[in-house]
């Protein structure tokens, strides 16, 4: 067992990126977790960093389904979740076709016009007009579910996609969060399936991800306590910021940069 546990060096990384996606978990954005994976990556690879982050990902997310049991868009999540789960089917079977940068790269620019075409509407020259919050229309939850279960299971870049239809829907912050946290404990829990299928949880990476697991609950938690204290006309600017950043991060690493 000792043999299995990395150098000490190891965690001066893997912690703070521990905490970083712990907050983002807790509802803070996707942009801290897209920080927090490549610190993580800094010391081992890619596919590694992704294998140690799944369990403690899904032990994040049973700690936010009790945080934010009593939050949640069902109808959301009703017609969101086919979608999601079928691309991640389709990412299993195309994984060795289709290259992550690609999917990355095409993920980060619309996400960065999504972002642009809201603060320019909120805070350019035409600002000022209420823009009223955007009704169902599942065609489109179907094609941004698909696109957010794909590209979490090729890219780590599953949230950007969910963000383009869910925001704009304007739920109140609680409610928000509370569907997003359940959408994706879902993708994450589903995605054990391929990745033991691709080899991806061996026992070193379950052992690595074991000594990590402290840190987890008190980010999450501490990423929930922030959102519960911010207001809409806060939360909506910070989310949609979060974004923007996430998707320059996926844009940079799907470069190579």
């Amino acid at each position: 067992m000792k043999s299995m546990l990395p150098e000490l060096s190891f965690f001066y990384a893997a912690v703070p990126a521990v905490l970083l996606v712990g907050l983002a978990k807790g509802g803070m954005g996707d942009a801290l977790a897209l920080i927090g994976v490549p610190i993580l990556a800094l010391v081992v690879s890619p596919v590694e960093a992704a294998a140690i982050l799944l369990p403690i990902l899904i032990f994040m997310d049973m700690i936010s389904l009790v945080v934010w049991r009593k939050h949640g868009d069902w109808t959301t999540l009703k017609i969101m979740l086919p979608g999601a789960l079928f691309g991640i089917a389709v990412g299993w079977a195309t994984s060795a076709l289709v290259p992550g940068s690609v999917l990355r790269v095409v993920i980060g620019a619309v996400t960065v016009l999504f972002c642009a075409r809201y603060f320019w509407n909120n805070f350019g020259p035409g600002a000022g007009e209420v823009v009223l919050p955007r009704g169902q229309r599942p065609l489109l939850a179907s094609a941004w579910g698909t696109l957010s279960g794909y590209g979490s299971f090729v890219a780590h870049a599953g949230g950007a996609p969910f963000q383009i239809y869910a925001l704009p829907l304007k739920l109140p912050p609680r409610e928000f969060t509370g569907t997003g946290v359940r959408f994706f404990a879902i993708l994450n829990a589903v995605k054990l399936i391929p990745y033991f299928a691709l080899g991806q949880l061996d026992t070193k990476n379950l052992v690595t991800s074991a000594t990590l697991l402290p840190f987890a609950p008190f980010a999450t938690i501490a990423g929930a306590w922030c959102v519960k204290r911010m207001k809409p006309e806060i939360f909506y600017p910070f989310m949609y910021a979060m974004a923007l950043i996430a998707a320059l991060l996926i844009i940079h690493e799907g470069l190579g940069f």
